[in-house]
């Protein structure tokens, strides 16, 4: 019983005669250079959120564009036999990260928009509105993005699945156009 009570104070002196690594606001420090231990982590973190905010920011972010989307296919149909143009159905998502990037690079440019608004009939198929199931069922679509050209009469003239950039949706919609 001495033996462990004798343990027990040689014990509780050691543990008082060390210096503690937490200082009295919490702080976790080095023992070696006295600066705050945590500090590295706080400057990376801080860091990361200045940074990631920008981006998470751009990769949501789509600009207005001031093409003239047809209500649902059938008006877009409507339109394409009175005008006898061809129709550009554009299947996209909410959700979907590669429409989005599309919108913002793509379908917000100046030179696109004049060439959609101008030799075509543009439409907007949301793939999880229940409503366009049916379109989505007659041109076999499964996943946006998908944009695909039709005559008036809705036959596909092109097709095109997955994310296109700038260049390559002009050459499509001229492709398109020839054909």
């Amino acid at each position: 019983m001495v033996a462990a009570s004798l343990a027990l104070v040689i014990t509780q002196t050691d543990m008082n005669n060390m210096r503690s690594p937490f200082s009295a606001s919490g702080d976790c420090e080095s023992p070696r250079n006295g600066r705050p231990f945590f500090h590295f982590w706080r400057c990376f973190w801080l860091t990361f959120l200045v940074v990631s905010l920008p981006v998470a920011w751009y990769c949501y972010y789509v600009p207005s564009n001031r093409i003239a989307w047809a209500e649902s296919y059938a008006v877009a149909q409507t339109q394409a036999i009175q005008s006898e143009k061809p129709v550009i159905l554009y299947f996209t998502g909410k959700w979907c990260v590669p429409c989005r990037i599309m919108k913002r690079n793509v379908w917000a440019d100046e030179q696109v928009m004049a060439s959609v608004n101008s030799q075509f009939v543009p439409v907007a198929i949301d793939v999880d509105d229940p409503d366009d199931a049916a379109v989505m069922a007659r041109y076999k679509v499964e996943g946006p993005p998908v944009t695909i050209i039709t005559d008036s009469r809705g036959s596909v003239l092109r097709w095109r699945a997955g994310g296109i950039g700038k260049i390559e949706f002009l050459e499509f919609l001229a492709e398109s156009n020839s054909s």
